[in-house]
């Protein structure tokens, strides 16, 4: 059920997502086409604060950050794994695996690889600062329209 916690949550978060894929660009190798990637970090922000934070809503204010901080990480999570297997696809194409199984382990190499490019301390206080501040501005509308 839509409730206005879920709403300002789906904002909050897509803001992150975009804003997050906007500083992880610099730390990607030079020439990289990006395409889509902002715009799709955005959605992939939406749908998490929509189904990750907006029900957590209504639970304190501590509570809030923690599970702020755990949608910004759900964000980086499922970013990694969707533009990876996507990595994948396209690797794929080209024939460079000799079988499906070394394309799926391909998968998570690609994550662990594209994982620590996302070490940056800008990227990951963003992150952190921008989940616990989502939080709170969850909870505080969640208080505030019910």
């Amino acid at each position: 059920m839509p409730t206005a916690a879920k709403l300002v949550a789906a904002i909050v978060f897509a803001a992150l997502g975009f804003m997050a894929a906007e500083l992880f660009k610099p730390a990607m190798p030079e020439g990289t086409q990006f395409g889509l990637f902002s715009p799709i970090c955005a959605g992939i922000g939406l749908l998490c604060g929509w189904i990750v934070m907006g029900p957590l809503a209504g639970r304190g204010t501590w509570a809030a950050m923690g599970s702020g901080v755990r949608t910004a990480a759900t964000i980086a999570f499922w970013a990694l794994l969707g533009f990876s297997i996507y990595e994948m696809v396209l690797r794929s194409m080209k024939l460079r695996y000799d079988g499906p199984m070394e394309a799926v382990l391909a998968v998570f190499d690609l994550m662990l690889e594209r994982g620590r490019l996302m070490l940056m301390p800008d990227l990951l206080g963003l992150l952190l600062l921008g989940g616990l501040l989502g939080g709170v501005l969850v909870e505080w509308a969640g208080r505030r329209w019910r």
